[in-house]
């Protein structure tokens, strides 16, 4: 992360000062200023996080008191086995990782986000490496990165204000996208992971504070298909009822967890009190890496490096079907979730574009199918102080360069 935040600034920096030394006037004023609001802005940006953190965390430790997220982890831990072979089959960490998978899958931003900083902590647990990403965070960070989405409800609502006849119409190409983003995080991770060797290290046992007896095994791998197979079932309901089935989904999320722990004799509400407080302290330990990351975007942004970076790529894609908007909003998307919303708000009010024109729905799958890559890495790892990335950063950047020419080719084959 060192080098990757030195070239980001640097890059900036003498872009800014070229344009400066020939002409451009007031470029390095410009850069000064971007960087000064982005570290003013990543403040109310962690705490803006603190109320949702505080909601699901909270939500996620009355799951946890209840017992739900254990049988979840025990449900699926024969396919998550898979994925994360380091992680025991029924650790904390893989029900915290499957609700993570499982709010990407239908959307919820907000809510995956905890989810994954948890997920993140009982990983760390396993970690001999303290400051250095394990095989099994790099992986989960990838598949964030490129996380399979059933229900874009952000991008459906956006088209659904610009006016389209069918918000809907991102579903199916979003979701076959991010399934091939996926499998390429898999398989990037799995590959990139060896030639990222972490530094050697006595190996560690992990405390039993958190299976104070031993854990149940895992169910048998029937289990864990038949609920696959549900999830897959539910896919055409959402194709043809997500706009109208997006707004149940966090009601139908508190409803579920809290009336599972009233069943199972959880004190629900201290209990959601006591996770819920952790959300201000991750908020807080999170913003000297949220400001170092947005303060190099800006600076990137501003000094037109990224628009001196994509418009030579853009003429070199545009004969394989790839317009110049679907571009720079997947370079985009990759550094600012906020700024690439707000490009895809504009292209989708462009009478030029539109929400239902190919590209329009193009620019909408790109974006419900890929995720802020910088802003990740930066957020989860600084939430367990992890400084050595090691493959993370280029198992996702890959998976979001197979996102963007998937999205091209599910479009082609579901809107033309």
């Amino acid at each position: 992360m060192n080098l990757v935040f030195f070239v980001l600034i640097g890059t900036a920096v003498v872009v800014a000062a070229v344009a400066e030394i020939t002409g451009g006037s007031g470029a390095m004023a410009g850069l000064s200023t971007a960087a000064l609001k982005a570290a003013e802005g990543a403040v109310p940006l962690a705490l803006g996080l603190v109320g949702v953190m505080a909601l699901f965390l909270g939500l996620m430790k009355v799951a946890e008191e209840a017992g739900m997220i254990r049988a979840t982890a025990r449900l699926l831990a024969p396919l998550m086995g898979r994925l994360f072979p380091q992680v025991p089959p029924t650790h904390p960490a893989m029900g915290a990782m499957v609700m993570n998978v499982a709010a990407n899958l239908l959307g919820l931003g907000n809510a995956a986000t905890p989810f994954g900083i948890r997920a993140m902590e009982h990983l760390q647990k396993l970690n001999p490496h303290k400051d250095c990403a394990s095989d099994a965070q790099a992986l989960f960070l990838a598949l964030n990165t490129a996380s399979v989405t059933i229900l874009p409800t952000s991008v459906i609502a956006l088209r659904a204000a610009s006016g389209s006849a069918n918000p809907a119409a991102v579903i199916a190409p979003t979701l076959a996208a991010t399934l091939v983003s996926a499998l390429v995080a898999i398989t990037a991770a799995r590959l990139l992971a060896p030639l990222f060797p972490p530094p050697p290290a006595a190996p560690m046992v992990e405390s039993s504070e958190e299976d104070p007896e031993p854990p149940p095994p895992p169910l048998p791998a029937a289990y864990g298909w038949l609920a696959l197979a549900a999830l897959i079932g539910i896919i055409p309901l959402m194709a043809a009822h997500g706009a109208e089935l997006g707004h149940w989904i966090v009601p139908g999320l508190m409803v579920g967890v809290l009336g599972y722990g009233l069943t199972q004799r959880v004190k629900i509400y201290e209990c959601f009190v006591d996770g819920a407080r952790e959300g201000f302290a991750i908020a807080v330990r999170i913003i000297p890496y949220l400001v170092a990351i947005l303060v190099a975007i800006a600076m990137l942004r501003q000094s037109g490096a990224l628009d001196m970076i994509l418009a030579p790529l853009a003429r070199l894609t545009a004969p394989l079907g790839i317009p110049p908007e679907a571009l720079t909003m997947a370079g985009l998307r990759s550094l600012s979730g906020s700024g690439s919303f707000g490009l895809l708000a504009s292209y989708m009010n462009d009478p030029a574009i539109g929400p239902d024109s190919f590209t329009g729905i193009l620019l909408g799958t790109i974006y419900g199918s890929s995720e802020t890559t910088f802003y990740v890495l930066a957020v989860y790892f600084g939430a367990v102080g992890i400084r050595r990335m090691r493959h993370a950063l280029a198992a996702g950047l890959i998976a979001d360069l197979a996102g963007l020419l998937a999205a091209v080719a599910a479009c082609v084959a579901f809107v033309t």
